[in-house]
């Protein structure tokens, strides 16, 4: 057996819905998942004239929405079912985000500043109900014998497309700003946000065409893995408030999520202020960290059957820390390329086995809630980042916020190591 059978059998396994869904998944990825908004988004907003401390505070407050806004949306999940929360989160995001770049209509000021603040966050915390339903919806949607490579290939799939997107993003201002020369810095990235947004449309297409069925058992499924509950049934409060074992694991989660939060909110901004790197090369840079994250995450079902899914998500985060400590003992413009290329990679790595870990620790009635838990560390984590760092950089320095970030990260390891499985149904 060459080794990319496994790979070909699992890929012929995925049910009908999977792929729809994995699809949605690279439409995010290419749009608003390291993408063009991404790398756009801050850069667009320094055209507009604003600092540093408007910047962390815009992504920390649309972060902190997200975050904030993953409880409830695994309580909308279990009302409406997985399947028709993706869809209305994903379509209400779209607005939005299409709203953001409008924010020129205002002249500059409070007003302007109040839109952008507000249409932003609106996306973010709309898209909290793809985010935390679709891993759910997938967990039901597949069964142990393919749950492992299903979960690597939406891992790969949003580096893929965000490199794609990346890439996309780097050129789309020159585009548009030669195709529509107005003499204003902010236009090119205007339209190219406007383009974005209209983009996401497909991913809600792609929701729209799933079916929200159960596949067929298959060989090595139990009955339990199968069980389901249907949607508006199951919301007990021990589905809906967490328990203390399901509180320390998100404090864990909330600490490693500093890491990549770090990377994503302020890595662009390192470069284009400290280096004055292009936005091409930025696009570049970006696309490279994602398009090898991609072929890592695809390494997941192999490292995890010898290691095990906890043990691959500890020593994943403990690189991650290593990582980001060597942007403070090796600072200059290589060192943060490097830097941020093995956080991406070591990300796409732990990203999905974690989330396998936390779906195959419980039962369905509480798959929703341990992916509601996980979404919101991920968005409290960094909404803190961008908060605290934007204020924190001027003291600091970009080696030294890194360092803390990595302190923080290694502590989440070893904290994620003490937690026990039974703690998390």
């Amino acid at each position: 057996m060459t080794s990319g059978s496994p790979w070909l059998t699992a890929l012929a396994l995925f049910s009908r819905d999977a792929w729809l869904v994995l699809g949605s998944a690279f439409v995010m990825g290419f749009t608003i998942f390291g993408g063009i908004y991404s790398l756009l988004f801050n850069l667009y907003l320094l055209r507009l004239g604003y600092d540093l401390g408007f910047i962390g505070l815009i992504n920390a407050a649309a972060l902190l929405g997200w975050a904030v806004a993953c409880l409830p949306a695994g309580t909308v999940g279990g009302w409406l079912g997985n399947r028709l929360a993706m869809v209305l989160g994903l379509s209400l995001a779209l607005v939005g985000y299409l709203l953001v770049p409008f924010c020129e209509l205002i002249p500059p000021g409070l007003g302007r500043s109040a839109w952008l603040l507000v249409a932003y966050l609106a996306g973010n915390v709309f898209i909290a109900l793809y985010d935390v339903n679709s891993q759910p919806f997938l967990a039901q949607a597949s069964s142990p014998v393919e749950r492992d490579h299903l979960f690597a290939t939406q891992a790969a799939l949003w580096p893929v497309a965000a490199f794609l997107g990346s890439l996309a993003g780097g050129v789309l201002p020159g585009i548009f700003g030669a195709l529509l020369p107005t003499g204003s810095p902010s236009a090119p990235y205007r339209y190219s946000l406007i383009l974005c947004a209209f983009l996401l449309g497909f991913g809600v297409w792609a929701l729209l065409a799933t079916r929200g069925g159960q596949t067929s058992p298959r060989e090595g499924q139990t009955s339990t893995d199968r069980r389901q509950t249907p949607p508006g049934e199951g919301q007990t409060p021990a589905t809906i408030f967490p328990s203390l074992g399901i509180v320390f694991l998100g404090i864990a989660l909330f600490l490693q999520g500093t890491g990549e939060g770090a990377v994503r909110t302020f890595f662009n901004v390192y470069l284009d202020t400290t280096f004055r790197v292009p936005t091409e090369v930025l696009g570049l840079l970006a696309a490279s960290g994602n398009l090898l994250g991609a072929a890592a995450a695809l390494l997941m079902p192999v490292i995890s059957r010898r290691t095990g899914h906890k043990r691959l998500f500890v020593f994943g985060t403990l690189g991650i820390s290593a990582a980001l400590a060597s942007l403070f003992f090796l600072p200059g413009m290589l060192a943060a390329s490097v830097g941020f290329i093995l956080v991406l990679v070591l990300v796409s790595i732990t990203r999905p086995a974690v989330l396998v870990y936390l779906m195959e620790s419980a039962t369905q009635r509480v798959q929703t809630l341990l992916s509601s838990v996980y979404t919101m560390a991920m968005g409290l984590s960094w909404s803190a980042v961008a908060l605290f760092g934007g204020f924190a950089l001027a003291t600091l320095g970009y080696p030294g916020f890194f360092l803390v970030c990595a302190v923080l990260v290694a502590v989440s390891a070893v904290a994620f190591g003490a937690q026990r499985r039974e703690q998390l149904d």
